[in-house]
């Protein structure tokens, strides 16, 4: 690919895997605090993944390839954890990805959920 390049820098992220439509349609939904039965309907539905840090940002992971590869599988044992991810962040007007190297949960996170 020829043209300018988006921002790209080594980082890593923290922050609860899920859709991406709740956390935009619903200011309620929170890094910490979520309906983790809408989550999963979602994921159901085929809704993308992303991960919601605590300060709102959403990162779409995206693979190291072009044309890109789905990254689905990678994240969905982590649907509904809280993680810590690393890896090479992008940034363009806004909107924020992540080519995830290293992904662990963090179970010191406590979550509020639907589920307790």
């Amino acid at each position: 690919m020829a043209g300018d390049r988006a921002n790209a820098s080594k980082a890593t992220i923290e922050g609860l895997v899920r859709d991406v439509a709740c956390p935009i349609q619903n200011l309620d939904g929170t890094a910490t605090d979520l309906s983790l039965k809408c989550v999963r309907e979602c994921i159901r539905g085929g809704s993308p993944l992303v991960i919601l840090t605590k300060d709102g940002h959403l990162y779409f992971p995206i693979s190291d390839k072009m044309p890109d590869t789905d990254q689905r599988q990678e994240l969905m044992p982590f649907v509904g954890k809280y993680v810590r991810a690393s890896g090479t962040v992008f940034e363009r007007t806004g909107t924020h990805a992540i080519v995830i190297t290293e992904i662990k949960e963090m179970k010191e996170i406590h979550l509020t959920t639907d589920e307790q």
